[in-house]
């Protein structure tokens, strides 16, 4: 069919007139004559011209062509059950020979066959048994098929998969130790509490206990360490065999309040408080040092005295015995009056003996403390040294206090009648210098017989 201009001008021409109001009715009747035979000659031509020329034809309409690369039939989403087998083919608006598939941050197990992209899967349970692989867990796969001419001509979209499982599998709380733990009163207790996680992980864990606890370490979390130290008066006197038992409970629940507990029974001793035994101890070694030093200066104090005493009794003998000797020599001289005095002169040297005791008496009272008091200062002395305590933690340290106490004890007992210098205005070295001078070891050491 020949398509002809000028039908369509003489239609819309005589629509125009035949609405207009101004247009007289002959005159459009005129024109529809003419127009009608001006039709009639048209189409008689065209028939003609048909006739003539059978060669010529309209041309073809064209359809608009998908030409941008797209993936058909993608589902968004999959859901696969454990121990299934998935597989699910994708296509493509274009001819899948020129094209390869490939998958990114897939799942273990997933696969796609890269010339035709069939996706396929087995779910097997030892991934899940493993941990590779977890229920109710959106993975999010990125899958691309690109053009093996072209690397340009490509296209990346998702999906998602999730993994489900109907066997329900328990999921168990553990702690790191046994359910048994033996501790002394100011050990520390330490341990993490972990998860066995099955269907559905443990959330969050309660810590319980039977018996009201201070200063612990609350677990919260699977993971989470509990830590617990019992203070020395923990056990109580009236606790039976010294001891006291602590159970503690661990109750974890997941998501749909599952729960599973754990006890751990913390058995507690009773134990030595080191720390106060330790200060006990050197408090006592402190008071036993004070009063060795007061010991010491109450012997320097007697021992002056019987040195002064000592320095005037040897000068009374020395006068006495030269007043003898003097008469003596005298009594053999030729003068008489040289004589008589010489004979008086020994009387004299005889009555400063009784002089000398009455004025200048021996001290033995005061030299019998002064020995006394040494003796007392080396047995304090030697006690300390050899109650020193062994190690960080002498197991021992409550005897040696209750040694170092008895003997501090017996010496103030045996010195009491001694009266005891406090005021002091010399040094502690100064004091040891003297009490271990050669004069005086010498003076009141003992005389081997």
């Amino acid at each position: 069919m020949v398509y002809n201009p000028a039908i369509l001008s003489g239609v819309l021409f005589l629509h125009n007139i035949a609405s207009s109001n101004y247009v007289p009715k002959s005159y459009l009747i005129l024109h529809m004559k003419n127009f009608c035979l001006a039709l009639f000659l048209s189409c008689f031509c065209l028939i003609g011209f048909a006739q003539d020329d059978s060669t010529t034809q309209m041309p073809p309409l064209v359809a608009n062509v998908d030409t941008t690369l797209r993936i058909i039939d993608l589902n968004p989403y999959f859901t696969l059950h454990v121990d299934s087998t998935f597989s699910y083919q994708l296509h493509i608006n274009k001819d899948p020979q020129d094209y390869f598939w490939y998958l990114k941050n897939a799942p273990i197990g997933l696969r796609i066959n890269k010339e035709n992209g069939t996706i396929t899967f087995k779910a097997d349970k030892s991934y899940f048994l493993s941990g590779k692989l977890k229920y109710d867990v959106n993975y999010n796969v990125l899958i691309g098929v690109q053009n093996l001419k072209n690397p340009k001509e490509r296209v990346d979209t998702s999906f998602s998969i999730v993994f489900y499982n109907t066997e329900i599998i328990p999921s168990k709380v553990k702690p790191t130790v046994a359910n048994t733990v033996t501790i002394e009163e100011g050990e520390t207790v330490s341990f993490k509490v972990i998860c066995d996680n099955g269907s559905f992980p443990i959330e969050n864990i309660i810590t319980l206990t039977d018996v009201p606890i201070t200063k612990y370490q609350v677990v919260q979390q699977c993971g989470d360490e509990f830590n617990w130290t019992p203070s020395f008066d923990f056990v109580k006197e009236t606790d039976q065999g010294k001891q006291r038992t602590v159970n503690v409970f661990f109750i974890g629940s997941t998501k749909f309040q599952v729960r599973d507990t754990a006890v751990v029974k913390v058995i507690v001793k009773d134990a030595l408080n080191y720390p106060l035994a330790l200060e006990d101890y050197n408090q006592t070694v402190k008071n036993v040092n004070r009063y060795v030093l007061q010991l010491k200066y109450t012997f320097l104090q007697l021992d002056k005295k019987l040195k002064k005493t000592k320095s005037f009794r040897t000068t009374f003998d020395i006068t006495s015995a030269g007043t003898s000797l003097t008469g003596t020599i005298l009594s053999t001289s030729d003068d008489n009056s040289t004589q008589r005095t010489g004979k008086v002169l020994p009387s004299v040297g005889l009555a400063l003996v009784p002089i000398k005791e009455a004025a200048v008496p021996t001290k033995s009272v005061d030299q019998n403390q002064a020995a006394q008091i040494r003796t007392s200062i080396k047995r304090l002395e030697y006690m300390v040294q050899e109650n020193q305590l062994v190690g960080e933690k002498d197991p021992a340290i409550t005897q040696k206090t209750a040694k170092l106490k008895d003997e501090l004890k017996q010496v103030q007992v045996q010195l009491i009648e001694v009266p005891v210098d406090i005021t002091n205005n010399m040094s502690e070295e100064e004091l040891n210098r003297y009490f271990n001078s050669p004069k005086v070891n010498k003076k009141y050491r003992l005389s081997r017989k």
